[in-house]
Parts: structure tokens; C-alpha cells; sequence
């Protein structure tokens, strides 16, 4: 093996609520409700940032963007996920690949998906087989069941050449 590997696990949920976009993946999806959060809310993205982040040790998303900073007030997740990308580069780290998967009762998912892996692939610099976004529901339980908010979960794999002192 040339390089080291390493995995990380993300996970975001943010409630739904009237009188915002829905962002998922970076696409505006068509619904009455968006996620509420300092940024966009758009947690496929905040997922895979903290994926990528915990693979490379390097800390969380509220570490890098603190919600409450008026720089990040409605920002899209996908300029954040891009400087992601530019702090991994950073520290020797490259995506190997993303698998995600988001839990929504509503709205239906299965059309938005291609472009939600086009948008993640694009702004990480990777080819789209190397993004995989699945989306399923809680089968009607919980305050995802309920219609409450969205789930994402992810697991990114990095490849590095830096010895990073393990």
C-alpha cells in the first residue's frame, strides 16, 4: 500500500421548518418546509464534512465554522465543504470515497439524488462513482417519522502519503 488509509463517520439532524429552503447535497429541493440552521442546514454536506474531518483528526464542523459567526449566516454548506477539501489537500489527505445516506419521511428523494452526488463529487474534485447518497425513512417512528426534522449520516475514506505520526 502506498499511502495510509483512513475512515471517518459523520452524522447531522437539523428540525424542518416553514419559510426555508430545503438544501440537501447543495440542490434546493422542492418542499414546504427547509431545515433551520445558521448556515444553510444542509445536512447531507455537514455529514460528509464531519466524515472527512474525523478521518483526517481534524476536529468537527463547529470547529472549523461556529454557528453564530456572522461569515457563516445562511452560507451554502458546499463553500464550506470546499474549504474542507482545501484543509485536507492541506495535510496530505485525498477522498477516496463518500457513502451517505439521508432519513426523510418527506419529500421523496429518489430524483435529486444524481445531482446531489454530482454537487458533492464537483466540489470535492472526485469523480461522481466515487460519491454514493442513499436516502430512506424511519418507517413512520420518531420526529423523522413525524416529519420533525432530517437525519444524514456518512463515512468518508482518505488516502494520504504524509507520515502523520502513527
Amino acid at each position: 500500500m502506498k499511502g495510509k488509509i483512513r475512515i471517518g463517520i459523520g452524522y447531522d439532524v437539523h428540525p424542518l421548518t416553514p419559510g426555508r429552503q430545503l438544501v440537501l447535497g447543495g440542490v434546493e429541493i422542492p418542499f414546504a418546509k427547509g431545515l433551520s440552521g445558521w448556515s444553510d442546514a444542509d445536512v447531507l454536506t455537514h455529514a460528509v464534512m464531519d466524515a472527512l474531518l474525523g478521518a483526517a483528526a481534524l476536529g468537527d464542523i463547529g470547529s472549523h465554522f461556529p454557528p453564530g459567526e456572522a461569515q457563516y449566516k445562511d452560507i451554502s454548506s458546499l463553500v464550506l465543504l470546499e474549504k474542507v477539501r482545501n484543509d485536507l489537500a492541506k495535510n496530505g489527505w485525498q477522498v477516496n470515497n463518500i457513502d451517505a445516506t439521508i432519513v426523510a419521511e418527506q419529500p421523496k428523494l429518489r430524483s435529486f439524488i444524481d445531482t446531489m452526488r454530482q454537487q458533492l463529487s464537483q466540489t470535492l474534485g472526485i469523480n461522481i462513482g466515487q460519491v454514493s447518497v442513499k436516502a430512506s425513512t424511519s418507517a413512520g417512528l420518531g420526529f423523522v417519522g413525524r416529519g420533525e426534522g432530517i437525519i444524514a449520516y456518512a463515512i468518508a475514506v482518505l488516502e494520504g502519503s504524509k507520515d502523520e505520526g502513527i
